[in-house]
């Protein structure tokens, strides 16, 4: 079989590799397609802390199953499955406590162990979750990126009172407009630099006096503008630069909530004044703690559409092009989609 593997920081290549065997309790999965994401960027450029190399990179897949593990019933062989990437252990305190994405011997498909940037990837059966019956293959590949979305608004909380914020109209900040507008139905102001980017904001629910362009409208402003009295309620970091975090502090209304999203090792500098009179609460949110059974009914009740965030679909032997498009395209790219073809 073909695998993108990412041999040593800026080193990517196709490469043939062996097919893999189905462990006990596992499937084996012909993947269809597979979503690159900023993570695998930080991967490919030596920046993830968590990665051993080589590896065959890629934690956003859908495929059909067809070979199966001792223990796992043979009619699963033929679904079309889409696989969380959080393989826990389930005996430490994270785990007991029912925070499995931070078990303290966490495995991430596509940075711990092999992923789905591959024509056949293994995972464990209980992590393979049937895809909704009409929503196109490509479209459930975007469903790991959503969790990630539910689980951030799951730790935060969402109330009916709240006006929320999101940073960055990027594939996380865009299925977060969705979350917030079409399920929970609050007001939701989302900022970028890219007028493109909030373009697809609009088609993801937000009202066009939600979309912020931060180099034409300074943030504070813009809001008080748009009649945010006291500041945002609720506010998401899908961007993560340190001067963000620093500026939803500052911004925050009375005992808001502040999800924060992603890596950055560069420190914020947060005056405790700031969030000790205002009681502000920080939630991180990593990955996503099993909230794939919550988006896959959200998708069956109508309320989102994984599909709306993507941009392109490249056939994976030009890996190195989709990676481009991804990276340095970022005002016309959204979700960048690997094409592993049907296998028929």
């Amino acid at each position: 079989m073909l695998s993108v593997v990412v041999d040593q920081p800026n080193s990517m290549a196709v490469q043939e590799r062996p097919m893999p065997e189905p462990q006990t309790g596992e499937v084996r999965v012909r993947v269809r397609y597979a979503g690159i994401c900023g993570s695998d960027l930080h991967i490919f450029h030596g920046h993830n802390p968590f990665v051993s190399y080589p590896r065959v990179i890629g934690h956003e897949f859908v495929g059909r199953i067809e070979s199966v593990g001792a223990g796992v019933d043979a009619a699963r062989i033929g679904q079309t499955v889409v696989v969380d990437p959080v393989i826990s252990c389930g005996q430490c305190h994270a785990c007991l406590i029912g925070r499995q994405n931070v078990c303290s011997r966490l495995q991430v498909i596509g940075v711990h162990r092999d992923g789905g940037f591959s024509q056949y990837a293994c995972a464990p059966a209980k992590n393979a979750y049937v895809v909704p019956k009409g929503l196109a293959d490509a479209s459930a590949s975007v469903i790991e990126p959503f969790a990630v979305a539910a689980n951030v608004t799951s730790r935060t909380g969402v109330f009916s009172s709240d006006v929320a914020l999101i940073y960055g109209a990027g594939p996380v900040g865009l299925n977060l407009m969705q979350v917030l507008k079409k399920v929970y139905r609050i007001r939701a102001f989302i900022t970028d630099h890219f007028d493109e980017r909030l373009a697809l904001a609009l088609a993801c629910g937000a009202a066009q006096d939600e979309i912020i362009n931060t180099q034409r409208e300074p943030l504070a402003e813009a809001l008080a503008k748009r009649g945010v009295e006291g500041g945002p309620t609720l506010i998401y970091d899908a961007v993560c630069h340190p001067a963000i975090l620093e500026e939803a502090v500052r911004i925050a209304a009375p005992a808001g909530r502040i999800g924060v999203l992603g890596f950055s090792g560069t420190p914020s500098a947060i005056p405790q004044q700031e969030l000790t009179k205002k009681e502000l609460t920080l939630y991180a949110s990593r990955l996503n703690c099993a909230m794939f059974p919550k988006v896959i009914d959200w998708i069956q009740q109508g309320l989102v559409d994984p599909g709306r965030i993507i941009s392109h679909k490249v056939d994976f032997r030009d890996v190195t092009g989709a990676f481009d498009i991804a990276e340095k395209n970022p005002r016309y790219s959204c979700k960048v989609l690997l094409d592993f073809g049907s296998g028929d």
